[in-house]
């Protein structure tokens, strides 16, 4: 199952992608002579225009074929061809795939606010989230906590001790209910883990373990509210370009530093997930919900916007950079040398593809 929603999450970022490039070529006066969902060899078509739509049989996302954009060595381009037309819209052609996965992201991430997603809340916030718990986001090593075995991400349900119980989402109140009880006598938590397994947890408190009350007693564990909080749907949009904008900037961080480690030949791998990665990643969000679901996809979209951009051949990266050095020497580069860098860039894509998936399955069988 898992791998049919990697497949459907695939063909809708990449047909999202395309269709981009497709509205942008329109716009722009070229000449568009198929749109396809899959790859050929074709299951059906049907010509509207001058356009083709296809169906194909190998469901791993689409294309489109816009005229002259690749043009032969010597050929005379037709005026409505990519390649003759302004090198603005050329340009606005290929921009246009990543704007509209950047722009699908954003649909999904305010959709994922509006549906309400899990996250970290404010004090104002524990009082709307009906599912509000205090999850462990640190342990002390050498703790009371550490030796109970309490980890990071698991949930505090309930916390008893001999002067009472505690149950609630206020890390302050949890925090005081703890002071107040008395180092040495055990205290018994409702704990479940993020796998959802629930158990019971018992530690006693101990004097020195804040270093800055040491008279305190203490369990060694810091505390968060956690809990699913639904945006308004008017404020969703705006609350999603901004959350959009910040993991898109963490992600273009990331992905430098990780090209940059390969020029160096410091890159770590085992940081980057490839198709199988990818695929099994998508398989555990299916299964937890819709809303992760809809998170994964959207970060997997800017990371196709972003990696597509980077001016490598045969990337719209590496198309753009052509166009605008085509733009400062006002002149076509000859069509041998582009089809050579575009094969070779292609090649060096297909090496890393095949480097990072090799990786991915270390990973599952290591």
């Amino acid at each position: 199952m898992s791998i049919i929603v990697f497949i459907l999450v695939l063909i809708a970022l990449i047909l999202v992608h395309e269709f981009g490039h497709f509205l942008a070529a329109k716009w722009s006066g070229m000449r568009v002579d198929e749109f396809g969902i899959g790859y050929p060899p074709r299951a059906w078509g049907k010509k509207i225009g001058e356009t083709l739509y296809s169906i194909n049989w190998l469901p791993f996302g689409g294309f489109v074929k816009i005229y002259g954009e690749d043009p032969e060595p010597g050929a005379v381009p037709s005026p409505r061809a990519f390649s003759a037309r302004p090198r603005i819209l050329q340009a606005l052609v290929l921009v246009a795939g990543i704007a509209m996965n950047l722009v699908f992201a954003w649909v999904l991430i305010s959709g994922t606010l509006a549906l309400g997603t899990a996250r970290a809340l404010s004090a104002e916030e524990v009082e709307r989230a009906p599912d509000a718990v205090l999850a462990v986001a640190n342990v002390l090593p050498g703790s009371p906590a550490a030796e109970a075995g309490l980890a990071q991400g698991d949930s505090i349900l309930a916390i008893e001790g001999a002067g009472g119980s505690y149950e609630g989402a206020n890390p302050d109140l949890f925090t005081a209910f703890i002071s107040e009880h008395e180092a040495g006598l055990p205290l018994t938590m409702q704990v479940r883990s993020l796998a959802g397994e629930e158990r019971t947890v018992t530690a006693a408190t101990r004097k020195g373990i804040v270093a800055s009350d040491p008279e305190r007693a203490a369990l060694g564990v810091a505390v968060a509210p956690v809990g699913t909080v639904k945006v308004p749907w008017y404020e969703a949009p705006i609350e999603g370009a901004v959350l959009t904008w910040e993991i898109t900037k963490d992600v273009a961080i990331a992905l430098i530093a990780f090209f940059g480690g390969l020029l160096t030949f410091t890159a770590d791998l085992s940081q980057v997930a490839g198709p199988v990665g990818i695929a099994g990643a998508v398989g555990d969000a299916s299964a937890t919900g819709l809303v992760a679901l809809m998170t994964i996809t959207a970060l997997i979209s800017i990371n196709l916007a972003l990696i597509n951009l980077l001016p490598i051949p045969a990337l719209d990266g590496g198309r753009l950079l052509f166009v605008i050095i085509e733009s400062i020497i006002r002149r076509p580069i000859p069509a041998t040398f582009a089809n050579s860098v575009n094969a070779i860039g292609f090649g060096l894509l297909i090496l890393l593809m095949v480097i990072v998936t090799a990786s991915d399955i270390f990973k599952i069988v290591g």
